[in-house]
């Protein structure tokens, strides 16, 4: 039996779409809090020609700018993809409060992998993890990418 996606999912699910549309990795992310979507992003690292925008960094900026404050407390964090360590670094600096991520990234993941920055002791905040959600979904979508890249 399958489970309807959560809505927040489905959007950072189709934010991926779109990246990949514009040749960018896709990755989607989606903030929200209380159940409202605050902010939405997708990888822009190309046409930003900036090796920070990561789909995660862009929902943080634009959900710090529509709260006005650098602290997301109360936010939720939705990604398709396990954060790296410069995002994971942020969501804790940021302070969201649950993070939800589909496929994980064994080679360039930094919860669940590598470094699994929320379980360093330096680490001041760590977000609840939940992770899977969409992990099929998303994984295809990164599968064909690449695919059709090689």
């Amino acid at each position: 039996m399958s489970f309807p996606l959560p809505e927040p999912m489905r959007l950072a699910l189709d934010e991926g779409q779109a990246a990949a549309r514009d040749g960018e990795v896709p990755v989607g992310a989606v903030v929200t809090r209380d159940g409202e979507v605050i902010a939405i992003g997708r990888n822009r690292m190309r046409d930003g020609r900036d090796p920070t925008a990561h789909a995660e960094m862009v929902a943080l900026r634009s959900a710090a700018a529509a709260l006005g404050s650098p602290r997301l407390d109360g936010c939720d964090l939705w990604v398709t993809l396990e954060p790296c360590a410069m995002c994971a670094g942020a969501i804790a600096l940021a302070r969201v409060a649950r993070l939800y991520f589909a496929a994980a990234d064994p080679k360039g993941g930094a919860v669940l992998h590598g470094p699994r920055l929320f379980g360093q002791p330096t680490c001041h905040h760590a977000p609840e993890v939940y992770s899977g959600i969409g992990e099929a979904e998303a994984g295809e979508m990164l599968r064909e990418f690449f695919r059709l890249r090689r």
